[in-house]
């Protein structure tokens, strides 16, 4: 289903169906309008926690590249000396019991993959829960002194003192409707009221960057592999010339699998539905070549893992890059966000 809509919505020769789905995204706007309205004339309520906000999301379903600009921004953060707190819905996690601490030994099937990730890859108080007050408060309890909220742009119960919204440059807006004709959370005039616009995943064409201007790009760049089994690494390179598996149980799979087939790798793709847990069945292929897999993916395999069925299994780490003027206009903004009062 999810493959089908992903057509739906980027590729042109599927408009078809996306118009017989137009008066469901009427619907859609007529209650997303009425939401954003409640919450500008008061009649629901923003609450403000005591540390400055800085909310990353996007107004597209799926991947964009939130979470590595959510690590990039943790890591600029904890560099100035600050006790970074993350906050995230845990999104398909199990736990009856919410807000959850997450450390890199939390079950990502109770707090969802993106949590364990984000504790595993940063030094921030993370937090994850359906409700994002109540996860900020947590992380203030704990000590953090500013709050980063990933995948809160629509989470409006959370007043915010910087919002970055993130969009891929490659698949852009898509056709640019509501859901379920579209893939638009919000209408595209929102981006107009957001502090940034980052794009990710640098496309050869200008397209998307013509029509969303005055945003700053922040490129995906891939690293090592780290078997899950042993810890060794190894650079990507060391496997050209053979052929991998790769696994990607993300927002946008291709992009995994065209990164890997960038650097030279001989790639047999095997794309998940994003959070989808991983079985044996998608880690086991008869003919023994290594399976390459996004880090978000690779700590869905750590609890009661059999480190010699993993030892062929690698988690391949996800960075950005951008330029030294983006990487000021975004400490600019922080700065901002930052002062007192």
């Amino acid at each position: 289903m999810d493959a089908f809509f992903q057509r739906v919505w980027y590729e042109r020769r599927s408009q078809w169906f996306s118009l017989l789905l137009l008066p469901l995204s009427w619907l859609f706007a007529i209650v997303a309008a009425l939401r954003r309205l409640a919450y500008r004339k008061g009649w629901s309520q923003s609450f403000r926690v005591t540390r400055p906000v800085i909310v990353v999301g996007n107004i597209t379903v799926g991947g964009t590249g939130k979470t590595p600009l959510t690590i990039w921004l943790a890591e600029q953060l904890h560099s100035r000396g600050l006790r970074v707190g993350i906050v995230l819905r845990g999104y398909g996690g199990t736990s009856t019991q919410w807000p959850r601490d997450v450390t890199n030994e939390t079950s990502a099937d109770e707090v969802g993959d993106e949590a364990v990730l984000l504790a595993t890859r940063t030094n921030a108080l993370v937090v994850a829960g359906p409700d994002r007050v109540a996860d900020a408060k947590r992380a203030i309890e704990r000590g953090a002194q500013v709050i980063l909220c990933d995948d809160g742009l629509q989470h409006y119960r959370l007043a915010r003192d910087l919002e970055i919204a993130v969009i891929d440059e490659r698949r852009g807006l898509g056709n640019g409707r509501l859901l379920p004709s579209g893939p638009l959370r919000e209408p595209a005039t929102r981006l107009n009221s957001v502090d940034l616009k980052v794009l990710t995943r640098r496309s050869q064409s200008s397209q998307t960057r013509a029509a969303i201007p005055n945003a700053v790009v922040a490129t995906p760049v891939l690293g090592d592999a780290a078997s899950l089994g042993t810890g060794e690494r190894r650079s990507l390179q060391s496997f050209v010339g053979t052929r991998v598996h790769a696994i990607a149980g993300i927002g946008n799979p291709q992009a995994f699998f065209d990164a890997l087939s960038a650097l030279g790798l001989t790639v047999d793709a095997h794309p998940l539905p994003d959070h989808a847990r991983l079985t044996e069945a998608d880690l086991s292929f008869p003919d023994g070549a290594p399976v390459l897999m996004t880090e978000k993916d690779a700590v869905k395999c750590r609890p009661g893992a059999d480190a010699s069925r993993l030892a062929n299994c690698w988690a391949v780490r996800l960075d950005i890059a951008m330029s030294e003027a983006d990487a000021q206009a975004i400490h600019r903004l922080l700065n901002r966000a930052l002062e007192p009062g």
